[in-house]
């Protein structure tokens, strides 16, 4: 084990809570501090440290993707610069819902639950009644609070917070927070899909091996791994055929230049890539070692969850989209809608963007009517013909031109309310079966 890695699983024995620093790691372990200041930066990376503002760097549970992410009470200290007066064992905890104590004592009551954010100016009273229900308490115009109500948030483990800024203020900055967190929702990583207890072969190995792990795990594609567990090539069935000698090593017969992907890539373009290549299977490394392997059912999985989630947050994308409606025409589908003002350009008529984005979309939406949910988009050609002004009604046709069993092509056509034509476009898109 090298003192890399030694750290990193010094790390992870550690409590959640517990302060870490560069300077205690290697006085504890007898190591560089240059070697602990690394460790130390891909444990962050990892998910199993944060380093929050006034309080340095700590040991926190590693936080995986829910259906609906939330913030937590470290991304409100630094969304807000704000001081930590209590409570530091629980700044990673998820923030649920906020409310701004401006009522009677006696009335804030009903609107406290675990979980909760008080946002309070200084009222002693308030503050504790907010600890004694669970909820965390924001001190807002900056002022600090009784040693009682440090005392109740250390035993409880729940923080208490101060910031200069003023309470609608603070409401409006931690709403925003949360609106931009909500889009994002949608954005899947392949760390939040892929598989990290993957079956491997070393290079070293035989086809006999190879035959018989295919035996034991029903498996059919194997990542292959270097003396150093780095990733050096990949085996599929495919591989195989051909090959009658079982004494044969793998790294003879695999493919040495297996496409990889990061932890942090976006399932989006994981999908496009192996989509395009026919991938099934891809290796998935982190400083070229092997932390998991993504599927295609991986992806699939992803892209299905993607558009179960509950649309919370408005995107520019919906704000225009609610101005169309939609019916079926024969083979295509009929959209109809007007240029709404967030569609304009400098000039004051829809800019190529936003019609590209209608095109796009739209052509989508005519695949996603067949029960094809899972696509990925592999080129897109636009042509426009004449400028649109705002509040035009315009009609858009789309229609599927050609259907294979992975590739299928739309054509959607843009037209003015005089039937002339604004645009036309098309779309090759590749589909993941299930």
């Amino acid at each position: 084990m090298s003192k890399h890695e030694e750290i990193v699983n010094h790390i992870l024995a550690l409590q959640i809570g517990t302060k870490i620093s560069v300077r205690g790691i290697s006085s504890e372990l007898g190591i560089s501090d240059g070697t602990s200041y690394r460790a130390i930066k891909e444990a962050e990376n990892m998910g199993i440290v944060n380093t929050v503002p006034r309080v340095g760097t700590v040991r926190v549970e590693k936080v995986y993707k829910k259906n609906i992410d939330s913030l937590t009470y470290a991304e409100v200290i630094r969304i807000l610069d704000a001081t930590i007066l209590g409570g530091k064992e629980g700044i990673n905890k998820s923030l649920n819902k906020f409310i701004i104590g401006a009522m009677a004592v006696e009335s804030i009551i009903r609107y406290l639950k675990p979980g909760y954010l008080l946002i309070v100016g200084n009222r002693e009273e308030a503050q504790l009644l907010a600890l004694e229900n669970d909820a965390a308490v924001l001190i807002t115009g900056g002022f600090d609070c009784s040693e009682k109500v440090k005392i109740l948030a250390d035993e409880k483990g729940i923080p208490v917070l101060s910031s200069t800024y003023d309470s609608f203020t603070v409401a409006s900055m931690i709403n925003k927070a949360l609106y931009e967190t909500m889009i994002k929702k949608e954005i899947i990583l392949v760390e939040d899909v892929m598989d990290i207890n993957t079956t491997c072969l070393m290079g070293t190995d035989t086809v006999a091996t190879w035959r018989q792990l295919m035996l034991e795990t029903n498996h059919e594609r194997y990542p292959v791994l270097d003396e150093n567990m780095k990733i050096v090539g990949i085996v599929t069935l495919r591989d195989l055929q051909g090959c009658n000698d079982d004494d044969e090593l793998i790294n003879k017969i695999m493919n040495k230049n297996p496409v990889c992907v990061t932890p942090k890539t976006t399932i989006a373009y994981a999908a496009h890539i192996m989509g395009w290549d026919g991938i099934k299977i891809c290796p998935v490394v982190d400083k070229k070692k092997l932390v998991g392997v993504l599927t295609i059912e991986h992806v699939i999985k992803a892209m299905e969850f993607a558009l179960r989630q509950p649309q919370v947050a408005e995107t520019l994308e919906d704000l225009i989209l609610m101005n169309f409606t939609c019916v079926h025409e024969d083979n295509s589908l009929h959209f109809n809608g007007q240029i709404i003002p967030q569609m304009l350009d400098p000039f004051g008529t829809a800019s190529w963007s936003s019609l590209n984005m209608l095109l796009s979309t739209m052509g989508i939406m005519s695949l996603r009517q067949n029960n094809n949910i899972n696509i990925s988009v592999d080129s897109i050609m636009s042509y426009f013909m004449k400028p649109v002004q705002m509040g035009s009604d315009i009609d858009i046709y789309a229609k599927i031109v050609d259907k294979g069993r992975s590739f299928s092509k739309v054509e959607i056509n843009m037209y003015n309310k005089n039937n002339e034509p604004i645009a036309k476009s098309m779309i090759s898109a590749k589909i993941f079966g299930k």
